[in-house]
């Protein structure tokens, strides 16, 4: 059977994917019709319900619930790995409202955390998270929210970190931040969905286990990242939480999802079944 699959060119998910895609595990008849884009446009098309399993960010699941359940398998969620507000000058969260802000995706989860922690944020604007780090530096936009390996090089070129989301939103709960998650359609058979999850579960311990065989498939799309980037980029998104969300990480999916709509930013859950069984 042949399932359309969708996932980033990002180091933790090319890690986390490449013993499923490049049939490094007994398959039992599993084929992968792939297709690679940036989050946002994934959160898009996954609005349109093109993929059969799709990586999306967290903050976009109420708007797809009615056609997709979430994998326990596969997710970017953690301690230590949240988005982050930076800018040229360091000033105060009270100034904020009077600055430009960019950032990575109306539907990522770096939006929604941004809007929790400062509301009264009006001037946003939006592009793919690999060019916000230029916008602040050229002075096109006062303050970005950055993700994914920016964290690690944004020092580099002279920026700071104003808040770090991800603490934020930890020391609020108490709970891992929830980024990232695997979606898979509801119109698929529960033991359809079992065995894609089975298979990324394996996959990704398989990576955890074996990180050599990966590498090449993750270099292959991260040409232009040091490969030292690479791997602190694996090493902070790709943990025990990616081979099953658990008690735990269900409970941070859902708290971060009801605060949402708690506060009016994204749809109130009304599917009992978000996780698949």
């Amino acid at each position: 059977m042949t399932y359309k699959l969708a996932f980033t060119t990002c180091p933790n998910d090319t890690f986390s994917f490449d013993a499923m895609v490049n049939h490094r595990l007994i398959d039992n008849g599993l084929d992968w019709d792939l297709q690679m884009h940036d989050i946002e446009q994934l959160n898009e098309k996954a609005i349109q319900t093109e993929f059969d399993v799709v990586k999306i960010s967290v903050a976009l699941y109420p708007f797809i619930q009615d056609d997709y359940q979430i994998l326990t398998a596969g997710a970017a969620l953690g301690f230590g790995c949240g988005p982050l507000v930076i800018a040229k000058e360091q000033f105060e969260k009270a100034d904020l409202k009077n600055k430009s802000v960019l950032l990575p995706g109306k539907y990522t989860t770096a939006h929604l955390l941004f809007s929790i922690f400062a509301p009264e944020v009006r001037n946003k604007s939006f592009k793919v998270f690999s060019e916000i780090q230029n916008d602040v530096v050229s002075g096109e936009v006062n303050a970005g929210v950055i993700i994914h390996e920016n964290r690690f090089t944004y020092k580099d070129i002279g920026l700071h970190c104003l808040q770090d989301l991800g603490n934020y939103w930890e020391e609020k709960t108490k709970l891992p931040i929830p980024l990232g998650c695997i979606a898979v359609k509801r119109s698929l058979s529960d033991d359809e969905k079992q065995l894609i999850n089975n298979r990324l579960s394996k996959s990704v311990s398989m990576a955890l286990k074996n990180p050599d065989l990966s590498k090449a498939y993750v270099s292959k799309y991260a040409q232009e990242m040091d490969e030292d980037v690479q791997r602190q980029h694996i090493e902070l998104y790709v943990n025990d939480f990616s081979i099953d969300l658990g008690e735990r990480g269900k409970e941070a999916v859902l708290t971060l999802l009801n605060y949402g709509a708690e506060l009016g930013i994204l749809p109130a859950l009304h599917q009992k079944e978000l996780f698949i069984k």
